[in-house]
């Protein structure tokens, strides 16, 4: 082979190479080998912040704030978990886990984690999609006759009685995992749709799941499918999916097929007699400062249909596992759970144009994930393509693959109005704290 033929073909094996050398996966595959030679090893170990390009003088300020919070009783208590690279660089709890007690938050207290919840479910979700049981344009009514043909709510009649036309067709998978298809949810007695579910006790996790899709199959949706973005049922439909895909019941596919793998050996739809002590408890404003939300089921009974949409328990640590899998590409300590190809689809906007129009300005919509697609007309500090989502008492996250990192938050409180501040609050301590 002559000098010029040998470059030409270095040139070539460069120009493949080299995007590989560049990615986040790859990127990741390679620090999550063993600690030779430099290389870091991504096992969630604590570090110190500068080790991994993280100010320690200003991620302290993440402590701070929380605690201020706290002194300032606007919440009872928080835990905050910062990992990049695979390291953790800041895990502070502060405050209590009861206001009417003097027992603190600790780093391994036990957090209802709601809407949290929904991420987990689109990982089995896609799990399944990894063996070939459902496609993403598949109507949902291939998997859930009932669905088959679903009414649209359009107004009232003038006897006060719901004005329906029918579906012009059916959901697809797409829209089930982003919330386009027109499915109501419980949030708001308001939503004459959402009423009709709430009156209807369809959400109830005293009764399998089954009973869930045949009380929502004699319900309107509030949009034909495809139209508009709405958060949904969606995902509670998605947990019954699981089992009819997996011939497994939710909870133990979780249990099995991520949970015990992922070391994840605080998160479950219940919480153990034994780990009760651990469990924070929601609270709320009053004008006596702040008081404990009573009004919650009881944490140590075992659902005979989890809510896929709002239903775990977790820890901080717990839930930071599961982030460092997705920022792993799939895999956490040698454990591979999904494809990176996989991860990529879930934090990938996924929601058709028409419906995109109808979403926050600047975000998007993946796998049972939120994504910000442009940050600026987001409003956001974090970069483009970082995905999350947070839990209606407070708890929230996102994973950000551009400076490889992840942050958790657990709080236990029911003003969104509070929480939602404080949410954006951390994203400026995270960011300041960045320094490469």
């Amino acid at each position: 082979m002559t000098r010029q033929a040998r470059l030409m073909v270095l040139a070539l094996v460069a120009l493949f190479v080299a995007p590989l050398a560049l990615s986040p996966f790859a990127q990741s595959a390679h620090s999550t080998a063993s600690a030779v030679g430099g290389t870091r090893v991504r096992d969630l170990a604590a570090a110190p912040p500068e080790s991994v390009g993280v100010s320690p003088e200003r991620v302290h300020r993440i402590e701070t704030a929380m605690k201020k919070l706290v002194d300032d009783k606007q919440v009872a208590g928080l835990v905050t978990l910062l990992e990049r690279h695979g390291k953790v660089v800041a895990f502070n709890a502060v405050g209590q886990k009861d206001v009417r007690t003097v027992d603190p938050v600790q780093k391994d207290s036990i957090f209802r984690i709601y809407s949290m919840t929904k991420p987990l479910t689109g990982l089995a979700m896609m799990m399944l999609y990894e063996e070939g049981k459902w496609r993403i344009d598949d109507p949902v009514a291939r998997y859930i006759p009932e669905f088959a043909k679903m009414k649209v709510y359009t107004g009232k009649n003038e006897d006060g009685t719901p004005k329906l036309e029918d579906a012009k067709r059916s959901m697809t998978m797409r829209e089930l995992m982003t919330h386009t298809a027109g499915l109501g949810y419980v949030l708001s007695a308001n939503n004459p749709v959402d009423k009709m579910i709430i009156d209807g006790n369809v959400l109830n996790s005293a009764v399998p799941l089954k009973n869930m899709i045949d009380g929502l199959a004699k319900l309107p949706l509030l949009a034909q499918p495809g139209t508009r973005w709405s958060y949904s049922i969606g995902v509670d439909v998605q947990g019954y999916l699981v089992e009819r895909f997996s011939g497994v019941p939710l909870a133990d596919f979780l249990r099995t097929r991520v949970f015990e793998p992922l070391g994840m050996k605080d998160t479950a739809f219940y919480v153990p007699k034994e780990k009760l002590s651990r469990l924070a408890l929601v609270h709320n404003g009053s004008p006596n400062g702040l008081v404990v939300d009573e009004n919650r089921p009881d944490p140590t009974v075992v659902p005979l249909g989890p809510s896929g949409g709002g239903g775990l328990f977790s820890t901080a640590m717990d839930y930071a596992r599961f982030c460092e899998m997705m920022l792993g590409g799939g895999q956490l300590n040698g454990v591979r759970i999904i494809a990176p190809r996989t991860v990529e689809m879930m934090r990938t906007n996924y929601v058709n144009p028409d419906a995109l129009k109808t979403m926050q300005p600047g975000t998007g919509w993946g796998m049972d994930f939120q994504i910000v697609m442009d940050a600026a007309a987001a409003g956001d500090s974090v970069p483009n393509g970082t995905y999350s989502w947070f839990g209606i008492a407070g708890t929230w996250f996102w994973i950000d693959p551009v400076d490889d990192l992840a942050f958790v938050g657990m709080v236990q409180h029911v003003n969104l109005g509070t929480t939602r501040a404080i949410h954006g609050l951390s994203h400026s301590l995270v960011y300041q704290s960045i320094m490469n």
